[in-house]
């Protein structure tokens, strides 16, 4: 029996991304900044952020125009890279 595949995403399309990292007061501010360079215009509204409960870690939430996977692939390579971020879904 053969494995299903992933479905395949149609692009351009919304896409939501969630970074996970220490709490820092930078924090929102350090992923916003990485995300703009490689999917810019991000409004505010476009933005969720939530706190651990025991304010260890901040998760940043953000809606993105996702125009193909090669885009994907280096946003979440460079947050990655910042050694600020513990996780991208």
């Amino acid at each position: 029996m053969s494995e299903p595949k992933a479905p395949k995403i149609e692009f351009p399309c919304d896409y939501v991304i969630k970074v996970i990292g220490n709490s820092a007061p930078d924090f929102t501010e350090f992923v916003v900044e990485v995300v703009e360079q490689h999917a810019p215009g991000i409004s505010e509204t476009d933005i969720s952020i939530n706190e651990s409960r025991g304010g260890r870690f901040s998760s940043v939430q953000l809606k993105i125009v996702a125009t193909g996977e090669d885009q994907l692939k280096a946003l979440f390579e460079d947050l990655k890279a910042s050694g600020r971020v513990h996780m991208v879904l």
